[in-house]
């Protein structure tokens, strides 16, 4: 149970470093074009995958 639990977070981590990442790369135009400023982009890495 503790281990299923800490691979649980590890894979969570893991998708919010990907999805943190792939938001990075984009230019100021693209994420202005989904509606996302730069400065938000841990945030919604973060509740994407909390």
């Amino acid at each position: 149970m503790f281990t299923s639990f800490i691979l649980a977070k590890v894979k969570a981590y893991l998708k919010y470093r990907e999805t943190l990442r792939e938001l990075s790369r984009l230019s100021d135009r693209e994420l202005e074009d989904i509606g996302v400023a730069r400065y938000q982009i841990d945030d919604i890495a973060r509740v994407a995958h909390a």
